[in-house]
This record gives C-alpha cells, sequence and structure tokens, in this order.
C-alpha cells in the first residue's frame, strides 16, 4: 500500500498570513472527508500551494502557555482566567511566526513503511502528502495508518 492509497485528499489548509484566530477557527471546523469534524494540525501552504509549515494544536497550546512558566514551577502562580487572557492576546499572531517550519512529508508514492518510519523517527501524528509538482495533495494521519495495520493483525480484507 502507498500514501495515495491511504491518505485523505487535501481540502483544508493554512495560509503563513492567517491570524491564530483564523488558524484554530479552520482547525476546529475543518473538513476530514464528508464531515467536519475538526483536526489536530493543518499543513501551511504558501501562494503557490507549496508546504512552508505545519501548525498543530501543540503549536497553539505552547503559545498560551510560554515556555518560562515551566522553569520554575510557575504554573502555581496563576489566576482564573489566565489561559484565556492569553489566548486573547495572542490571537492576532500570524500563523508563519508559530508554526513548524521543517514539514516532515511523503510523497505519493511512498510506500507505508516508509510513511510509519518518518512519523515514529520525527515523532509526528500526520504527514503531508505530496504530489508530483510539489503540492500537497493530501495528509495521511496516524490514526488510519493504524487502523490498516490493525486490519493485516486481525486478517481483515
Amino acid at each position: 500500500m502507498k500514501a495515495k492509497d491511504l491518505m485523505i485528499p487535501l481540502q483544508e489548509y493554512l495560509s503563513p498570513d492567517n491570524t491564530l484566530r483564523e488558524a484554530v477557527n479552520l482547525l476546529r471546523t475543518a473538513l476530514r472527508g464528508e464531515e467536519k469534524v475538526g483536526v489536530k494540525g493543518l499543513p501551511v501552504l504558501n501562494e503557490k500551494g507549496l508546504p512552508v509549515g505545519m501548525l498543530s494544536m501543540s503549536d497553539v497550546l505552547k503559545t498560551v502557555f510560554p515556555s518560562y512558566m515551566s522553569l520554575m514551577d510557575l504554573g502555581n502562580f496563576t489566576w482564573d482566567g489566565m489561559v484565556e487572557d492569553m489566548a486573547r492576546k495572542v490571537a492576532h499572531i500570524k500563523v508563519s511566526d508559530l508554526m513548524t517550519k521543517k514539514v516532515i512529508h511523503v510523497n505519493e508514492d511512498a510506500q507505508l513503511m516508509e510513511c510509519v518510519d518518518h512519523m515514529i523517527k520525527y515523532n509526528v501524528r500526520r504527514l503531508p502528502v505530496i504530489g508530483k509538482d510539489g503540492k500537497v495533495v493530501g495528509m495521511l494521519y496516524e490514526r488510519d495508518i493504524f487502523f490498516e495495520i490493525t486490519k493485516a493483525m486481525l486478517n481483515e480484507k
């Protein structure tokens, strides 16, 4: 099986110029197949449709919980509504300032073993699938690979 056989065709993506507010709204409402279920991360594409980054829920959470808070257990010195205040303060930040710039991806003809290797080696949960023109044609999710592997384990077709 190849990446193109298991990928979900690309329906939603972000632009580097999107604000964090726009990005989180799309993460919450993104289509996955036919349903609006939201996703945990999206590719960031430039004006030519080429991948320049990824933005995930973790990136958003790190933005509202600054890294210095964990250095000295400052989490104990919080107040009610602190996260909400921080979220409002960062809503205008551009996706380009928060995205992971190194895009781990696979080509559409990549074998499933290569996809699993990339996910484990780079600790990612989703992989953009790149077509022959260098553009993202779909997304491959850890969950879908897991279910494909379990079908083989359980001798299901």
